[in-house]
């Protein structure tokens, strides 16, 4: 174990580097605090899990992590605690450990630790490794996807790896499961604890028919599963014929959706108490993580109309549906990484009335991915008609065109449908330039394109960086 003297030390040489980072212009410092200041201390981790006066929630899963984070932390604001959070998404274990670095300070000291809670999304592929070291109160799982499969493998190994991280936790946590995922919902068969569910009752915002991005086929008896309603891939209302699991009764659940182009009003059940909300962002997978977060409120014991006011307040979440004022136009920034994720985005943007001008980005770096094959699972044909200019940037630019072309995507109105702009500062320029003053752009990327243009579009707003904003 380091020592106290040691732990400062690396908590300050952390917070310099950051720092360093910051001046020299290349981002919040994300991910360098912590690996400088683990590589000097290796035990920050568990150092960090001693920390919060309240203890410590996990957030993992494919999709929706940051944002429900973000959502958890406004809860645990609400209800009188200080979230130590890793609100910009970075969720390897140097991610963790950063956020411990900021929460410490330029002298290395955390002052106010008896009254944090600790809300850290994790990476779904490292949970395995921090999660018995970080001894949660409660973990969240929210989905489990097909991602990047060049760096996670198959789902079937990841949700291993979390049944067997459940199985070793000491003491056991609260588990927060999505009962409408099979795959994390049958993780409750692992648990020593408490498990709370969460999920969407309302059939009526069902696909009409099933998507080809569908990843959990088999139950873990081996037959496939049966699907009576289906929202997104595999997630939904589902049952085996064979050995006769089903998606439990969620204890917290949207009974009632309503989805528009800006966002939904749902109505949750908890137990025996009914809540109406609106949610602030757009797309049914908006309306989970808000369910998510409430059932995590409940776990930590929060009323739920705390939660329901927390989250309702809440804005978004670092680069997911974030909005920019940029020459008298809206920009609005969508993240998509994975057939699942992207399907709900085509999803949330028909819904709006109005024809659609688009800015998609794809890069290959390792956090996005070196196999961009999946963009040709998702089911973008839905946008065919509906756009009115597409401008395609990024390292693979040309290729995201031809997936957008094979999809029938042809402009409206007799504008020119498709520009090829790989440079991504000449690319935004473009796309801005072709939005009609007063309309929207709705810019779709992958997450080192998000994380550039998005920079790019905080100072064109006038918009402080996400590291100067109030924490």
């Amino acid at each position: 174990m380091s020592s106290p003297l040691r732990r400062r030390a690396a908590l300050v040489a952390g917070h310099l580097a950051g720092e360093a980072t910051r001046r020299l212009g290349r981002g919040g410092g994300t991910a360098l605090p912590g690996l400088v200041a683990g590589s000097l201390a290796p035990d920050l981790v568990e150092n960090l899990a001693s920390l919060p006066g309240h203890g410590l929630v996990t957030v993992t899963g494919t999709n929706g992590k940051t944002t429900t984070t973000h959502l958890l932390a406004e809860i645990a604001r609400a209800a009188g605690m200080r979230p130590l959070t890793n609100r910009s998404g970075s969720n390897l274990e140097r991610g963790l450990v950063t956020a411990y670095v900021d929460a410490a300070g330029a002298d290395g000291a955390v002052s106010g630790a008896e009254d944090a809670l600790g809300v850290l999304e994790v990476d779904e592929a490292v949970l395995p490794t921090v999660f018995v070291r970080l001894k949660p109160r409660a973990a969240v799982f929210l989905n489990l996807f097909r991602d990047q499969l060049d760096r996670y493998g198959e789902i079937d190994s990841v949700a291993d790896g979390w049944a067997r991280a459940i199985e070793s936790a000491q003491p056991p946590p609260t588990l927060v499961l999505n009962a409408d995922d099979p795959s994390v919902a049958l993780l409750a068969e692992r648990a020593t604890g408490r498990v709370i569910t969460f999920g969407i009752d309302d059939t009526t915002v069902a696909l009409k028919a099933a998507e080809q991005a569908s990843d959990a086929r088999f139950c873990i008896c081996g037959h496939r599963f049966t699907h009576d309603h289906i929202f997104v891939s595999h997630v939904g209302h589902w049952r085996c014929t064979a050995c006769g699991r089903s998606r439990p009764t969620p204890d917290v659940a949207a009974t009632r959706v309503h989805l528009d182009a800006d966002g939904s009003d749902i109505e949750v059940r908890a137990g025996d108490e009914i809540a109406t909300l609106r949610v602030p962002t757009a797309g049914l997978y908006s309306v989970t993580n808000v369910v998510a977060a409430i059932a995590a409120g409940l776990a930590l014991d929060v009323p739920l109309a705390t939660s329901v006011a927390a989250v309702s307040a809440a804005g978004p979440a670092f680069g997911r549906q974030e909005r920019f004022a940029i020459e008298g136009r809206q920009v609005r920034v969508w993240l998509a990484k994975n057939p699942a994720g992207l399907n709900e985005i085509a999803r949330a943007l028909t819904a709006a009335d109005r024809d659609l001008y688009l800015l998609a980005i794809l890069n290959d770096g390792i956090q996005d991915g070196k196999d961009v094959s999946w963009i040709y699972d998702a089911d973008i044909e839905h946008l065919a008609g509906r756009i009115a200019a597409l401008t395609c940037s990024g390292a693979r630019a040309e290729e995201l065109a031809l997936r957008f072309a094979i999809a029938g995507v042809q402009g409206v109105g007799g504008v020119e449908a498709t520009t090829v702009t790989p440079h991504l500062h000449a690319a935004l320029n473009d796309a801005i330039w072709r939005v009609p003053e007063g309309g929207t752009l709705d810019v779709v990327a992958t997450y080192t394109a998000m994380i550039e243009v998005r920079g790019m579009l905080a100072e064109r707003a006038g918009v402080a960086a996400y590291w100067e904003q109030a924490r």
